[in-house]
């Protein structure tokens, strides 16, 4: 097989390339990353009247009479300004604030996805604090709260104090005091696996900035001795002698004047590294004392290795700042949920009692079991606290229900809340709500993939698309991808987007080279196929085709799984995956579902590209195939069987199969949740459908799945919610195959074929642990 081998000058070709990328994505279709979207109906004029002259007077004249009513009649409540200067910014230093906007948009859209707070970005050109504090608080009325962001030390430290003095709603630096709660959490957890007593830990803390001196003024209000904490700047240990520090910086110098960082780690328990890479050598690491914490969070590189840290010792309880290693102290952890449960309190400050209260919140959730979707994202059996364990993960959906609600008591409890919460179990189902679409099932989907990459065989690699979404798969080392094909085609190609995949294999079943390998595969299917009417001949130059040599390659186990047919139609590509990898055991009839990523969260539409008009049983059988996929997801299926009927209201046979399917698998198939048949509006909506049908197994409950009695309505309603609410499609995802082998709808965009290389992996990672379907009806 052929090996594409690139030199040094292609690789200085792909870091231009990605540069290019990342221009283009925030370039197009549209400039930047987020927009403003109407809420009301504006589409008659009466609409236009309600929402501007003459109607928008009334509440003007509430809000003129009382404030407070802003929260009532505006967005205020839920709009949060990202605020910088664009001194401090990322890695990059002091850029200016026109260069900080695209930080400031990705914070918005963090805020957005994560905890379903609005933003506006704001960038303030100047580096004067009291003309910057004065354009805050010019400003301030908009805003249910203020997120500083990269703002420079020790500008930032005033700038924050004041604004927090003089504004009556929340402010937070989150530099500063994300990292601070995040690692604040993770420093519980690890103190306690490591059997240490906080008053007694001594800390070393290599960087001096915003976040160094935040983390240690948390650190000490958790309980460590301010006398046992050393912090270093780039000019040695911070010590009295000093006369370059700041007055925030004195606060924590102390006497002994260590000759290096090496010298004061002699003996520590918790090293906390702020600064840059590789500063913590082995040889230093190994004078801690046992069971140290070490939490390397300099970025990318962090001060010691992740590899090289636990080799060098045992006993290490590590974290870092990136999400390869366990322990990924992640600012996103914090900043959407902290202001969520300040907004929704009204509460006029972020104070130390709703951090300390956060932090608290994140310790313990790492305590607890987590979500069988959690484990799934990241490719563990079941993750439990520990070493590796020390803090939840990114992706875990809890946080929104966890960590809102306990910020909230703490504002109320403290006295800064205008708006306590009455009802908790309702605030609870609100938070539920806001999840929608936030539980990333498709970033959880590709991380997942990630974990474990499998080798996939693109099975139309000489077009452009696919050959892009190839590119991206292996980039981002979603999956090993075998590219088939013309290869003289391919190599232009590559060429032309500067694919620099170095080791990438390019096969093409009709060049000569193939030879072999087409004539092995060909005697495989003809032995199996020799009484269905195939000659050996036949045989051999069926795998001169694309899809057969790309299905005999799963079967034969050259791969772990194909994608295809994103040039050709659906019967003529399911014809070879039937033929060579055949329906998994106990399989009567394959099926495809469709999983829908909608403002109400994740939704699987079942079977979108199979079966025409099944039978009773066929849609029983359906239906069990997709709680099985809708498990592999970790999402625990909730399934609604579609007809144009609701329990018995139609006598006509279209409406009583579904019936009968239903009683099939209440009879046969307890263990699953599902009922109808049941129109879609009683099905999605939980109030009508508890409201007319309270007996209804699904009464109460969210609908997460909805099999449909035919091809017709299941195909035409997944692209009908696409289309029409811009909503992202992963699928179809083939259910009963033997072997992982998906099918592109014709024509699938770049970003839908990468998604299915990644349905792929997780296919293959499935069928490699032996997790098989259920016994069919």
């Amino acid at each position: 097989m052929f090996t594409f081998a690139y030199s040094q000058t292609r690789n200085k070709m792909s870091n231009e390339r990605k540069r290019r990328e990342a221009l283009v994505y925030h370039a197009k279709p549209k400039p930047g990353k987020i927009e403003v979207v109407p809420t009301k109906k504006y589409s008659t004029q009466r609409d236009l009247a309600l929402a501007y002259s003459p109607g928008v007077a009334e509440p003007c004249l509430e809000i003129a009479k009382d404030k407070e009513n802003a929260y009532k009649y505006t967005a205020k409540g839920n709009l949060v300004a990202v605020i910088s200067n664009g001194t401090a910014v990322l890695g990059l230093g002091d850029i200016g604030p026109e260069a900080s906007k695209p930080v400031m948009e990705g914070k918005g859209l963090l805020f957005k996805i994560f905890a379903d707070i609005d933003v506006f970005d704001i960038e303030v050109d100047t580096k004067n604090i009291d003309d910057f504090i004065n354009t805050v608080k010019n400003i301030a009325p908009t805003f249910g709260g203020i997120n500083l962001e990269d703002i420079k030390a020790p500008e930032a430290f005033e700038i924050e104090r004041r604004l927090k003095a003089e504004l009556d709603i929340p402010v937070m630096h989150d530099d500063q005091h994300g990292t601070a709660i995040i690692s604040s959490a993770a420093l519980l957890n690890a103190l306690e696996i490591a059997d240490k007593k906080i008053n007694e830990v001594k800390v070393v803390i290599s960087g001096a900035g915003s976040a160094a001196i935040a983390c240690a003024k948390l650190y000490v209000s958790l309980g460590v001795a301010k006398n046992n904490i050393v912090m270093f700047d780039v000019n040695g240990v911070l010590h009295h002698d000093r006369k370059d520090l700041s007055d925030i910086q004195m606060d924590f110098a102390i006497d002994t004047k260590y000759a290096s960082l090496g010298e004061a780690i002699n003996g520590a328990d918790v090293f906390l590294g702020l600064s840059v890479g590789n500063v913590l050598k082995p040889e230093m690491l190994k004078t801690m004392n046992n069971n140290p914490i070490v939490f390397a969070m300099a970025n990318p590189e962090p001060e010691i290795e992740y590899d090289l840290a636990v080799k060098t010792r045992e006993d290490i309880i590590m974290a870092t700042g990136r999400s390869d290693h366990p322990n990924q102290v992640n600012n996103v952890l914090g900043f959407p949920f902290i202001f969520r449960g300040a907004l929704d309190v009204r509460a006029t400050k972020i104070n130390e009692a709703m951090k300390m209260a956060a932090v608290k919140a994140l310790a313990n959730l790492a305590k607890e079991s987590v979500p069988e979707q959690v484990n799934i994202a990241y490719g563990e059996t079941k993750l439990n606290f520990g070493r590796d364990y020390i803090i939840p993960k990114p992706f875990d959906p809890r946080l929104l229900t966890v960590v809102p609600p306990a910020v909230a008591k703490a504002a109320m409890d403290s006295g800064v809340a205008k708006e306590p919460i009455q009802d908790w179990q309702r605030y609870e189902d609100e938070l539920y709500e806001r999840m929608g679409s936030d539980n990333k099932i498709t970033r959880l989907l590709l991380n997942r993939a990630k974990i474990n990459p499998k080798k996939v065989v693109f099975a139309e690699a000489d077009h452009l698309d696919v050959l892009k979404a190839a590119q991206i798969v292996n980039d981002e080392g979603i999956a090993i991808p075998i590219l088939l094909g013309r290869k003289d085609v391919i190599l232009e190609l590559m060429n032309e987007i500067e694919f620099d995949g170095e080791g990438v294999e390019i096969i093409d079943p009709k060049s000569d080279d193939q030879k072999e390998n087409t004539e092995k595969y060909g005697n495989c299917f003809w032995e199996a196929r020799k009484r269905n009417g195939i000659t050996q001949l036949d045989a051999h130059k069926l795998m001169r085709q694309r899809n057969y040599f790309a299905a005999m390659m799963v079967k034969q186990g050259d791969a772990d799984a194909l994608l295809t047919g994103y040039s050709r139609a659906y019967p003529g590509v399911v014809r070879p995956m039937l033929e060579i990898i055949g329906m998994a055991k106990g399989v009567s009839r394959i099926a495809a579902t469709n999983l829908m990523s909608t403002s109400r969260g994740p939704l699987f539409i079942s079977d979108t590209s199979i079966n025409i008009d099944p039978d009773a049983k066929d849609l029983a059988r359906i239906t069990q195939m997709t709680a099985h996929t809708a498990k592999m997801f970790g999402i625990d299926p909730v399934i609604a069987m579609i007809s144009y009927a609701n329990f018995g209201s139609s006598k006509d046979p279209h409406a009583t199969k579904v019936k009968d399917a239903v009683s099939y698998l209440h009879q046969y198939c307890p263990e699953i949740n599902v009922d109808g048949e049941l129109q879609v509006d009683f099905a999605l909506n939980k109030e009508m459908l508890q409201s007319k049908f309270p007996f209804s197994k699904l009464a109460g409950r969210k609908v997460n799945t909805l099999v449909f009695p035919n091809l017709d309505s299941a195909n035409s309603t997944y692209k009908l919610i696409k289309e029409l609410n811009n909503t992202d499609s992963i699928g179809p995802i083939m259910m009963g195959l033997n072997k992982p082998a998906h099918i592109l709808q014709l024509g699938a965009s770049v970003a839908e074929m990468v998604n299915m290389a990644a349905v792929s992996v997780v296919d293959a990672q499935e069928k490699e642990k032996k997790k098989t379907l259920p016994v069919m009806i």
